[in-house]
């Protein structure tokens, strides 16, 4: 177990690296700031499960996992248009942004109230109320990961629909 004194001298050694390693996954600075930060305090809490000798490796770890989480979770979190400067380099959106962002607003809206539950609230809330997905886990009561679950396979469930209603239209 390091002390506080011997983990303070690691930050120090080590926040530059940390930093690198988050930046080159989210090439965000604000965010790669924030995870550098989470990254630390992951590490202090966890700090007596640190290998002797293998500190740099271990804070490197934990930094690339914190960012690969908040990738996800970001995924998730915000709709993603095509050639959004956002989004990472060589990423493509999912093929249900894509034709969510092709379908109207009155489209959309139709779609999700042919939804069933519990998909229509979810996806009501969060792609036309623009709540966030824990906004509308605590509005409905459920846990966050079950709306992060609703709202993909709702968004799913759309994608479906919409190109459904693509592939009937008549083009003139």
């Amino acid at each position: 177990m390091k002390s506080k004194e011997q983990f303070s001298q690691l930050v120090i050694q080590y926040e530059r690296l940390v930093y690198t390693i988050c930046f080159q996954l989210v090439r965000s600075a604000p965010a790669a700031e924030d995870l550098t930060q989470e990254t630390f305090l992951a590490a202090y809490l966890h700090r007596d499960t640190m290998p002797e000798g293998y500190e740099r490796q271990w804070l490197g770890r934990i930094a690339a996992n914190k960012a690969k989480d908040y990738l996800q979770s970001a995924w998730n979190r915000h709709t993603v248009l095509p050639g959004d400067e956002a989004l990472p380099p060589g990423l493509a959106p999912p093929a249900e942004e894509e034709v969510l962002g092709r379908a109207g607003a009155a489209e959309i809206a139709d779609a999700i109230g042919r939804l069933s539950e519990p998909y229509r609230p979810v996806c009501r809330m969060c792609l036309l109320e623009e709540r966030s997905v824990e906004e509308t886990a605590l509005a409905l009561g459920r846990p966050v990961k079950t709306v992060h679950t609703q709202l993909r396979r709702g968004k799913a469930f759309l994608r479906q629909q919409l190109e459904r209603s693509e592939s009937h239209e008549v083009v003139p």
